[in-house]
């Protein structure tokens, strides 16, 4: 089991260094939280307009959802980026460097700051991780939101209190296939808030990213992939696969015009309302006879293929 202490960030920058108190009040505490965090640097604006180093920090190739999740220790960043912004239908969200979004688990607390994602949970979800000596670049955020608990020989991010965390699942920068997991996971707003809107994935998937019990791909397409990406797909104009068809293939987003059944072959894509890939989307696996009734879209005028 990971043991995380709480640290949080007070509203006022004393002598340059901000001011961090203890979760529990006590002096001694404190003194010792301010001294762990004491080589964290603030700064505000982005990681590109501050001129941060492109191959570390959240652009890392190992920083990366997906990679976080596979590799062999926890990732820890040299530096992080916090931004207000927004993904998909969720407006206000907390997004990092890179563009992904970042959540929050109903299963933690904030006062004290405290992670109960740990063991297979901390795989779906990478605990978003700064070094000790790290850079925080500030975005639109209020500074007084942010704070860490140490974690896994460096800082997790918190916000309003909520440890903030990564979706192995989110494959693309602005994607927020982790909102509304198990009723529990939400985008992470810049106060520490959920984020609302969204398509929830309700019990597709657990905290683990496991499917639920009695779910499938095909029954539930919205919920996170478990396959492979498909690299070709045939949609065709009546559902069960009849009338006429038009195959499409990857890499990107290919525009299409039916929407009545689709056949990938056993993979996923992701199909959109809109051509160009825009508007309501949800993923879809293997071959789905009805695909407007499977996904409650009112059209499918794109597909996205993924690496």
């Amino acid at each position: 089991m990971l043991r995380s202490r709480a640290v949080s960030l007070a509203c006022a920058l004393v002598a340059g260094t901000l001011l961090l108190t203890a979760c529990n009040g006590d002096d001694e505490a404190a003194g010792a939280a301010a001294e762990a965090t004491s080589k964290l640097a603030f700064q505000r604006g982005t990681a590109t307009e501050n001129e941060a180093d492109r191959s570390a920090g959240d652009f890392a190739a190992a920083a990366a959802p997906a990679a976080a999740a596979t590799a062999r220790r926890p990732v820890i960043r040299k530096w992080v980026q916090l931004s207000a912004g927004s993904a998909g239908d969720l407006d206000p969200v907390t997004v990092n460097g890179k563009g992904f979004t970042l959540y929050r688990f109903d299963k933690d607390t904030s006062s004290p700051s405290r992670s109960h994602c740990t063991g297979k949970c901390a795989t779906t979800w990478p605990p978003y991780l700064v070094a000790r000596d790290g850079r925080v670049f500030i975005d639109g955020i209020d500074k007084s939101k942010i704070g860490f608990i140490e974690r896994d020989g460096g800082f997790q991010v918190t916000l309003g209190g909520w440890p903030v965390y990564l979706f192995s699942k989110d494959v693309e920068a602005g994607d927020t296939n982790g909102q509304g997991v198990d009723g529990v996971w939400f985008g992470v707003t810049p106060d520490g808030g959920k984020a609302q809107g969204g398509t929830a994935a309700g019990g597709a998937a657990d905290e683990t990213g496991g499917a639920a019990d009695g779910a499938s791909p095909q029954e539930s397409p919205q919920a996170s992939p478990t396959s492979d990406p498909a690299g070709n797909a045939t949609l065709f104009e009546e559902k069960d696969f009849l009338d006429s068809s038009q195959g499409v293939s990857g890499p990107g987003c290919q525009n299409v015009r039916f929407d009545g059944s689709l056949q990938t072959g056993g993979g996923f894509v992701k199909v959109w309302e809109g051509p160009d890939c825009t508007g309501a989307s949800r993923f879809v696996e293997g071959d789905v006879k009805d695909l407007l009734g499977s996904t409650g879209l009112r059209g499918v005028r794109s597909v996205r293929f993924f690496d």
